[in-house]
Parts: structure tokens; C-alpha cells; sequence
């Protein structure tokens, strides 16, 4: 480990920065990005990259379906509605996406959506 923390660590400080090549390279240090890393990254991609954002918050969907083989219809459906209003109304998406996740038992996606 360097002086600089954990790879981790510098992921959770280059999110804070809110800088998406900085996001990307440390992004790349990681063992694995979980669901949680992964919708950290889309909250930036939709505030500095919005051109981005739907493929992002699909593949975001996508990789939620792939890790979670026991997800719901019906969660996907109120997170995808959620994925969709982030752009027009961030608030109230992001509180939407907490209580989505927390339903669909991802607590480390729904702390990255309400931070």
C-alpha cells in the first residue's frame, strides 16, 4: 500500500472530485467494481458527461441483472424509472434509487445514490 491509501481509497477521493479521468484511472486500480462503485460513477457521468449518461445508467441496469441473479421484475422496473428521471430531476431520482435499492437489498447502491 502507498502512502496514498488503498485503491479503493483513492477511488472513494477521486469520486469527491468529481473529475471522470481521475474516476477512470482509479476506477481501473480496483479489484472489481461492484454495483456500488458503478453507480458512483454514473451520478458523475450524468452531472459532467450527460451525452453519456443513458448507455451509462443502462449498463449500469445491465450489470445489476448479471450480478444479482435473484433481482425482481418489479425492483428493475422502479429503478429503471428512477435511472430515467435522473436527468430532469435529480433530487427526487436519487431518493427514488435509495428506496429502489434498499427494496432490492443493495445497501452500498443505495448509500451511493444518497450521498
Amino acid at each position: 500500500m502507498t502512502s496514498d491509501g488503498s485503491p479503493y481509497q483513492r477511488f472513494r477521493r477521486a469520486i469527491a472530485t468529481g473529475n471522470l479521468n481521475i474516476i477512470r484511472a482509479c476506477a481501473a486500480e480496483l479489484p472489481r467494481i461492484g454495483v456500488a462503485e458503478a453507480a458512483s460513477i454514473l451520478l458523475v457521468i450524468a452531472e459532467r458527461e450527460p451525452d453519456r449518461y443513458q448507455r451509462a445508467a443502462v449498463r449500469w441496469l445491465g450489470k445489476l441483472c448479471l450480478e444479482r441473479s435473484d433481482a425482481r421484475l418489479a425492483d428493475l422496473g422502479a429503478l429503471a424509472a428512477a435511472l430515467a428521471a435522473l436527468p430532469a430531476d435529480p433530487a427526487a431520482a436519487r431518493a427514488a434509487l435509495v428506496t429502489a435499492c434498499e427494496d432490492a437489498g443493495l445497501r452500498e447502491a443505495a448509500v451511493a445514490f444518497g450521498r
